[in-house]
């Protein structure tokens, strides 16, 4: 079904519940809301494949935001809400934004942004009135009609990736000419996969604007749920809220299970978490350990999936697969993946190797050919994002790491992930990162960057403390020989580590990363 069915059929039903503030906005609300923005956007000239981008945090008129070129056939770019002035500039500009919508908390950051974006000729101010270069969502809207547009089609995201490797890049996917009501058949896998169904209340925790929140919150109302929107990530505060609102689905990543798990046991048990169903997490591999705790704790209602936002691929598992194949991501329902080396032939069962697929989902980076090439294989048939992993002999996937951060010591491959998984289970770690750093003898050696929990102390007594831990449970070659702390890890919101800029202050200087 379409939201605006839902409108028709329960119009006072909420569509979503900010969690914090408790606004309400319901499915007549949303339906309304989404048109009267939709007839802005035609009325600015705004026509079939054009681009807008939203730069906002979680907050009240997000989703209508989105929801307006879901119908109106336009691609939407959902910007990271942290992006400094110099890099939204980059974004807004390489989509070809011609509106920017953005709010009261951003609107210094995008005002700086807008001074290089000649090409967009309309700021909206989502939460605020008009004046100083923007224009007020409800001023500019409250006459606009509240019924759909006359050439109403499907839009849909144009994501970037994170750019943890270099500028971040717009994956454009082909955009057919259907209604809104018709959803594009990744969806329609996804919505039974995960038993997206109506009557559902689903709690989103992160970022709305990282592509799986915003997918899943997209499905939820589109199937007459009601979705229930974190503005910001609290452990303590998301239990009560599952208790408060009897959630049914969430999506999550493992950084936030981790804070979960650390939580005082009093505090872990205070709520009622049984109208859980399911449970889905992705984003970042998953420490084993702290997998396993989450299936004690929650039972076996939780789902993993891999796939970058390019959708070349996507493998999947549930709880009983995983506690069969612990540290699978899965095994593969899209796409056809295949295990290379780096002269592209195959590698063996059990051989960590760049993931290739053929792909599932067609993209192309926007307006960049040559990135897109650098993702193909060289007869075009396969594309990759650089992820390293192996598939054992049930065809299950394990990730071992992203392939700009493996570690060369002494000739000899070392993938970080392993002892970062490890660390972060350490009751005095908060976050930790594991990469390579210059030594003259191996060429590169082990380094990890640790965020101490509250109430520990960082120093070298603790250093020692986390080595030893290390070669408790990893082999020498895999245990970091230095740790340095940090009061916090750069984490991106959406619970990806930005672990370039940790690793370049270490070779600052370094023409090479050959010693």
């Amino acid at each position: 079904m379409y939201p605006g069915k839902h409108a028709t059929l329960t119009p006072d039903k909420p569509a979503f519940i900010m969690a914090e503030s408790g606004e309400t906005v319901t499915y007549g609300e949303y339906e309304a809301r989404t048109n009267r923005l939709a007839h802005l956007l035609r009325g600015h000239g705004l026509e079939r494949l054009d681009h807008y981008a939203i730069f906002m945090e979680n907050n009240s008129r997000y989703l209508e935001a989105c929801g307006a070129g879901e119908r109106s056939g336009l691609y939407y770019t959902c910007i990271n809400s942290y992006l400094t002035a110099e890099e939204l500039a980059y974004i807004v500009g390489n989509c070809e934004a011609r509106v920017l919508i953005t709010s009261r908390a951003k609107q210094e950051v995008a005002r700086a942004a807008l001074a290089s974006c000649p090409r967009v000729t309309l700021a909206i101010l989502a939460d605020g009135p008009s004046g100083d270069g923007f224009v007020g969502l409800e001023e500019a809207t409250a006459a606009l009609p509240a019924t759909p547009i006359a050439d109403e089609a499907l839009g849909t995201p144009m994501l970037y990736s994170s750019g943890t490797t270099g500028r971040p890049k717009g994956i454009l996917r082909p955009l057919p000419e259907n209604p809104p009501a018709q959803q594009l058949p990744l969806f329609d896998f996804l919505q039974k996969l995960w038993h997206y169904r109506e009557g559902m209340t689903y709690l989103s925790p992160a970022p709305l604007y990282h592509s799986a929140p915003q997918a899943a919150v997209c499905l939820t109302i589109r199937h007459g749920g009601t979705a229930v929107i974190m503005e910001r990530f609290d452990p303590a505060l998301y239990l009560a809220l599952v208790e408060k609102h009897r959630v049914t689905h969430s999506q999550l990543v493992p950084t936030m299970f981790s804070r979960m798990l650390k939580l005082p046991e009093a505090v872990r048990r205070r709520h009622d978490l049984s109208s859980l169903e399911i449970a889905i997490h992705a984003a970042a591999p998953c420490p084993v350990q702290v997998k396993e705790q989450m299936i004690d704790w929650w039972g076996p209602i939780i789902h993993e999936y891999y796939g970058a936002t390019e959708g070349m691929g996507f493998t999947a598992c549930d709880s009983a697969e995983w506690l069969a194949h612990r540290g699978t991501v899965g095994r593969v329902l899209l796409g056809d993946l295949h295990v290379l080396d780096d002269a592209m032939q195959p590698c063996a069962r059990g051989v960590p190797g760049t993931l290739w697929f053929r792909t599932a989902s067609p993209f192309e980076y926007f307006n960049d050919p040559a990135r897109t090439a650098e993702t193909r294989s060289a007869d075009g048939s396969m594309t990759t994002v650089g992820d390293v992993g192996y598939v054992d002999d049930d065809g299950f996937l394990y990730l071992t790491d992203r392939a700009t951060f493996m570690i060369i010591s002494g000739g000899v491959n070392i993938y970080p992930q392993e002892c970062e998984n490890l660390l972060i289970t350490h009751p005095k770690v908060a976050d930790a990162a594991v990469f390579g750093v210059p030594n003259a003898d191996l060429g590169e050696e082990v380094k990890a960057v640790v965020q101490v929990q509250p109430g520990h102390q960082a120093g070298p007594a603790l250093a020692e403390e986390l080595i030893a831990f290390c070669h408790a449970h990893l082999a020498s070659m895999k245990c970091p020989r230095s740790i340095d702390f940090e009061a916090e890890l750069p984490r991106l919101p959406t619970g990806k580590l930005y672990k370039r800029v940790l690793r370049e202050r270490y070779w600052a200087g370094h023409k090479t990363r050959i010693v």
